[in-house]
């Protein structure tokens, strides 16, 4: 299970073999630590000598975010016992045909789910501008097989994000101001409820790559770099769209989010926001059952991936330092926390494992699968395919 705490001034004290949540003498939440799989912490809220001590020696990942999604850091258990997966994980580093591989099955199926995305929104939406968008992702995806360098990757998963969030945009039944992607600061409120989900989900990879026994830092596409894990960055690709970018679209149009569940900030000042916003169960269920959003069954042999996240280069982001923030209110933020948990809930049939999972048990039994091409049993990763 995993459990976030986001009452603002709340403490978190060790009763027994529980946590508690406690705000101004009053009991909020009592958490079972026997059923966490992962602890998130939003914003101001502290956690006490005691608790912190229970949280490591129970190995209970600990995540913190800033109350607008950023993420500031972790407390980590202890690091696998298996030392020679460990190794084997570094040695693959330098082998250039293994990362180039493996990174050409990863990229490919991201592109086919980008292309999934934006031919949903062209059917739905009847839009042909949506078609020179789809055109250029497949541009990219032709060109994968002739790569001969990660770079060279890299620079056409650059040109696929830029016409997929140039797709994007139209699948929006409203104008919020979304452009391109943008993510920091973001600009408009779609950009800030990319960026929130994108860093769930991340976080939720990291989870199950722990689960699985690897290590966070060597992957094969994210270039290794001082205090970057790179394999979170890897895996969580072929989930972008299946998970973020669907469940974002179905937020807005269907309105479930509006205008006034964000609130306009300059930098680094925390606001504190009143306004209200509609978190009916119903509109929950339309979400999550938008057609948008939905997956079917798969062809076990097809290979899948998600879209990648196009972010301003260093230029431009300077150049945004003094632009107003958007961020979602409070009771907007638990909202967005409420729908993408109960999208990580939805089952749907996988191909692979040949029966029905969770979204959750997915990404673990995606993560799992990468293990199985460290160790050599298989020789190609077959991302999550959205049809």
């Amino acid at each position: 299970m995993v459990v976030y705490v986001t009452t603002q001034g709340a403490k978190i004290v060790k009763e027994g073999r529980h946590l508690l949540v406690k705000k101004d003498g009053a009991t909020h939440h009592t958490l079972f630590t026997y059923k966490l799989q992962q602890l998130i912490i939003c914003g101001r809220v502290e956690l006490t000598a005691s608790a912190l001590a229970f949280l490591l020696r129970e190995e209970i990942d600990t995540v913190f975010l800033r109350f607008d999604g950023r993420y500031l850091g972790r407390l980590s258990s202890s690091e696998s016992k298996n030392i020679f997966l460990r190794k084997k994980q570094f040695l693959l580093l330098d082998d250039q045909e293994f990362c180039l591989r493996v990174s050409r099955q990863l990229l490919r199926g991201k592109f086919l789910n980008m292309i999934t995305v934006l031919q949903r929104i062209a059917r739905t939406r009847k839009n042909r501008a949506v078609e020179p968008c789809i055109q250029q992702v497949r541009h990219s995806l032709d060109n994968l097989s002739a790569a001969a360098s990660i770079d060279v990757l890299m620079g056409y998963e650059g040109s696929a994000a830029s016409a997929y969030f140039s797709g994007f945009r139209l699948g929006l039944d409203h104008d919020f101001g979304f452009t391109r992607r943008v993510r920091r600061p973001p600009t408009d409120p779609v950009n800030s409820v990319l960026s929130l989900l994108y860093t769930m989900l991340i976080n939720r990879v990291y989870a199950a790559i722990r689960i699985a026994g690897l290590d966070p830092y060597p992957g094969v596409l994210h270039r290794s770099d001082y205090g970057r894990q790179a394999l979170p960055l890897d895996l969580v690709e072929e989930f972008r769209a299946i998970l973020a970018d669907t469940l974002t679209l179905s937020l807005f149009n269907l309105r479930s989010l509006q205008e006034g569940d964000f609130e306009r900030i300059e930098p680094e000042r925390l606001a504190q926001s009143q306004l209200k916003v509609n978190d009916s169960a119903a509109d929950l269920v339309a979400v999550l059952n938008d057609p948008l959003g939905q997956m079917n069954s798969c062809d076990g042999e097809a290979v899948f991936d998600i879209p990648s996240q196009q972010t301003l280069d260093s230029a431009e982001t300077a150049a945004t330092g003094d632009k107003w923030k958007i961020k979602l209110t409070p009771s907007a933020f638990r909202q967005v926390l409420t729908a993408f948990e109960r999208k990580l809930a939805t089952e749907f049939y996988h191909p692979l494992a040949e029966k029905r999972i969770s979204y959750a048990e997915a990404l673990v039994f995606q993560v799992r699968q990468y293990r199985r091409v460290v160790e050599g049993e298989i020789i190609e990763y077959q991302p999550l395919l959205l049809k």
